[in-house]
């Protein structure tokens, strides 16, 4: 069955936009172009896509602060950031504003095709089953793994996808040993250092999420990958 989904790519660079476009299109998908960071934000409301491809370096409003804008409204729309950037810092920041994904030009066409179809499966498959949420009890916090939050009596915090995606693995392993290489190759697809400092990254955030819940801790294995205990 051939995809309909809407993707909104914004891109200001008019070949590679371009052709993005052609490939999305000739697989079933429609796509929109967005030039500018401005022009993305006004298509994102409108045309309401399935996915977005955000570049980093955009004119008028750069690719972090569109995200995080768009993250402020729609937790849970998939993400992909396109970047030029070498430094593995400023992915990881495009990562902690709630970005799903990243690839890093020039790219493989067909793998960015690849990682759009797991995110849009992935995304697909929770809509489908919104009727059966998954909630979890840690301690006095309430953990619901599809409006992607963690609540108390007194406040909500709101996750990432990706954050959502990496706790609720750790509590289908809670009390066990959650394998480094295993958790890496179910939510990103690929075993490698940068990948693994990423998955840190969300570690170091889930546990502040969870630091006023003396019941739960997520331990580090060294060498070997992580634990959520509960006491």
């Amino acid at each position: 069955m051939i995809s309909k989904s809407q993707i909104l790519l914004i891109e200001d660079e008019p070949i590679l936009a371009s052709i993005i476009k052609e490939s999305l299109e000739s697989r079933g998908y429609e796509v929109a172009i967005a030039v500018n960071g401005i022009e993305g934000w006004g298509l994102f409301h409108s045309s309401k896509p399935a996915l977005c491809i955000v570049d980093v370096m955009l004119p008028k409003k750069d690719g972090f602060t569109l995200v995080r804008d768009i993250r402020t409204v729609d937790k849970r729309i998939p993400l992909i950031f396109l970047t030029a950037r070498t430094q593995a810092e400023d992915v990881l920041r495009g990562l902690e504003l709630g970005a799903d994904d990243y690839m890093k030009k020039p790219f493989s066409m067909e793998e960015l095709i690849l990682r759009i179809k797991a995110l849009l499966r992935r995304s697909e498959s929770q809509e489908d089953n919104l009727r059966a949420t998954l909630i979890y009890q840690l301690g006095k916090l309430r953990f619901d793994s599809h409006r992607l939050e963690i609540a108390s009596s007194e406040n909500t915090a709101y996750l990432s996808q990706r954050e959502s995606d990496l706790l609720l693995l750790l509590l289908q392993n809670k009390n066990k040993l959650l394998d480094r290489r295993s958790a890496l190759l179910k939510l990103w697809g690929e075993d490698n250092r940068f990948n693994a400092r990423s998955m840190d990254v969300y570690i170091t955030r889930l546990r502040k999420f969870l630091k006023h819940e003396p019941s739960i801790s997520i331990q580090s294995i060294r060498g070997q990958g992580y634990k959520l205990v509960e006491y």
